[in-house]
């Protein structure tokens, strides 16, 4: 990280939640969206970054994020936690009229810098995750692969891991998509991300 400048997380605020991009606050800072399927650690992972217990829902129900919810850090960019896909616990209309909105929201929210797709990196490759990446790669939408709960594998396990997503990926892409590796549990990996973040930042000052 020695090119990376590291961000001290002072202040977090609560700003709405929003059903659609029409609802959502006014483009004024950069954004960072963190976006993934049910159930991959998303809540615990931003609680963790942000230093806050409870700061976004964790629930062991899948489905729990229902709506575009914005976070105002140091006063300088905003946290979007998106709702995640795949196998969460709602009705077939719902999960349609999610897949709508946050389509919508990525492809037009004008300050989105980047999105963070997680990916548990406990599980083999799946093909709603790589599906998904390959849809922001086709919209020209910026993103970083984060792999979650690092802390559940050994080294030799999570390289394997990773190694096996690079296989699959490497059929998608001529160049890989920037990844890393976090733990909610024993923080590795967020200081990287939370640099990364302070980073682009700069970068659009």
């Amino acid at each position: 990280m020695n090119d990376i400048c590291q961000m001290k997380i002072q202040e977090v605020n609560f700003v709405k939640s929003s059903k659609s991009i029409s609802q959502c606050p006014e483009p004024k800072l950069p954004e960072f969206a963190f976006v993934g399927r049910s159930n991959v650690g998303k809540s615990s992972l931003i609680n963790k970054l942000m230093d806050r217990k409870a700061l976004a829902k964790v629930s062991s129900v899948p489905g729990k994020t229902q709506l575009i919810n914005h976070f105002e850090v140091n006063k300088t960019w905003y946290l979007v936690d998106l709702p995640g896909y795949g196998w969460a616990k709602v009705g077939e209309k719902m999960r349609t009229e999610w897949e709508k909105n946050i389509n919508n929201y990525l492809i037009h929210r004008e300050n989105l810098e980047c999105i963070f797709v997680l990916v548990d990196s406990r599980h083999d490759p799946q093909a709603i995750d790589v599906d998904f990446m390959e849809w922001l790669a086709q919209n020209d939408l910026p993103f970083i692969v984060v792999f979650t709960k690092a802390d559940k594998l050994s080294t030799n396990q999570l390289q394997s891991s990773l190694a096996r997503y690079k296989k699959i990926m490497k059929l998608y892409w001529e160049e890989m998509p920037q990844f890393m590796c976090t733990s909610s549990d024993t923080g590795f990996g967020t200081e990287e991300l939370l640099g990364l973040i302070n980073k682009m930042i700069q970068e659009v000052k």
